[in-house]
C-alpha cells in the first residue's frame, strides 16, 4: 500500500492556467520523499488537492489506500501538513492552538490535552505552554506548526518548506526531529528550495517543472544522472599561473583557490595526480554546489525551465 497515490491528476483553475498536467506519482508507506520543482511548477496545487484545499480537475488520488473522492474524512485524519507560511493565531496561547487543533480530528479534551503535551515536549516547547505564541522566535513558530500537524498523529506527514527562515542551528535540529519522526514510521513529503536539505533527508525524489514530473526515483539513483561534479580545491601553496592539467578542465579562481570539472568517468584521485604532476598539491576540496542543485538546474534547463531559480544552501548536518 502506497502513502500517497495520483494517478493522471490534472489541475486548471478558471483563468485557464493549467497548474498539473497528467502527474502519476507515488510514495512509498515509510519513506521521506523530496517533491522538488521552482515556483509555479505545481507542488502547491498538488499538495492543495491532496489536502482537499484544491479541488481537482481530473484524475485519482488516494492516501492509504483511503480514495480522496470517496473516502475524504479518512484521507483527513491521516494527513499532516505543515504549511510554508505562518498561520497560527499569534495572540493565542502556544498550548491553546495544539489542543484546538486535535478539536477539529474529533479528539476528546482529554485526550487533546494528552497529546498537546507529547507534541510540545517532542518540539522542545512544553515550557513556553502558556506564552502566546506571538512571543516565540521564529525558530519556536515553526516548530509550534509541526507540533500542530502531529496532534491527530497522521500517517503522512506533509511539510512545505519547514526550514524557511530559521537559522542553521535550529535547522539542523528540525533535520534530526524529521529522521527520527521518519524512522519511527511516519511517512513524509517534504518541498524545499533548500535543495541540500532533501539531499540529506530523504531516499526519493520528484522534480516538476510546469505542471510535470520531470524526473523521479531513489535519490541515489537519480544523483547518478549528473554527467559531471564541480569542485573547489585548496592548493598547499598559492598558484599565481596554473599549468595545463591534461584531461582536466580546471580554472584558477585565485592563488588558494582552484575550480575543476571532473567527469562522471574520472574519480578524484586521477585529478589529483594530474596536478601532482604538474607541481600542484591539494590539501582540501568541496563540491562548488550541492549535487541535487547541479541536477536540478541541468533537467530543467534541458528542457526549457526556469529564469531567476533561487536555490538557497544549507549547511550539513
Amino acid at each position: 500500500m502506497h502513502a500517497l497515490s495520483v494517478r493522471n491528476l490534472t489541475k486548471v483553475y478558471a483563468n485557464g492556467v493549467r497548474a498539473l498536467d497528467g502527474i502519476d506519482l507515488e510514495v512509498e508507506t515509510g519513506d521521506f520523499f523530496a517533491l522538488l520543482g521552482p515556483n509555479g511548477a505545481g507542488k502547491t496545487s498538488l499538495i492543495g488537492i491532496v489536502t482537499s484545499l484544491v479541488t481537482k480537475t481530473g484524475g485519482d488520488v488516494s492516501v492509504f489506500g483511503h480514495s480522496l473522492d470517496r473516502e475524504l474524512n479518512a484521507v483527513k485524519n491521516a494527513i499532516g501538513v505543515v504549511p510554508q507560511e505562518l498561520n497560527v493565531n499569534l495572540w493565542d496561547k502556544v498550548s491553546n492552538i495544539v489542543v484546538n487543533q486535535a478539536g477539529f480530528y474529533g479528539l476528546t479534551r482529554s485526550r487533546a490535552l494528552a497529546r498537546a503535551e507529547v507534541c510540545l515536549r517532542q518540539l522542545q516547547l512544553w515550557d513556553r505552554r502558556n506564552d502566546t505564541a506571538r512571543t516565540l522566535s521564529g525558530g519556536m513558530k515553526r516548530r509550534l506548526m509541526i507540533a500542530r500537524a502531529l496532534v491527530n498523529e497522521p500517517r503522512l506527514l506533509i511539510l512545505d518548506e519547514p526550514t524557511a527562515g530559521v537559522d542553521i542551528e535550529i535547522r539542523r535540529s528540525m533535520w534530526q526531529f524529521l529522521r527520527d519522526l521518519n524512522a519511527g514510521g511516519t511517512s513524509i513529503i517534504l518541498t524545499t528550495h533548500y535543495l541540500e536539505e532533501a539531499e540529506n533527508l530523504c531516499r526519493h525524489v520528484a522534480i516538476m517543472d510546469r505542471g510535470r514530473v520531470i524526473e523521479r526515483g531513489p535519490m541515489a539513483t537519480v544523483l547518478t544522472k549528473l554527467n559531471e561534479e564541480v569542485f573547489l580545491l585548496t592548493p598547499r601553496t598559492p598558484v599565481l599561473a596554473l599549468p595545463t592539467v591534461p584531461g582536466f578542465d580546471v580554472r584558477l579562481n585565485g592563488p588558494l583557490e582552484l575550480e575543476a570539472a571532473l567527469p562522471r568517468s574520472r574519480s578524484v584521485n586521477e585529478l589529483f595526480a594530474a596536478l601532482s604532476a604538474v607541481g600542484v598539491e591539494i590539501t582540501s576540496l568541496r563540491n562548488k554546489a550541492n549535487r541535487l542543485e547541479e541536477l536540478f538546474l541541468n533537467l530543467t534547463e534541458r528542457k526549457g525551465g526556469l529564469s531567476g531559480l533561487r536555490a538557497p544552501q544549507a549547511v550539513s548536518p
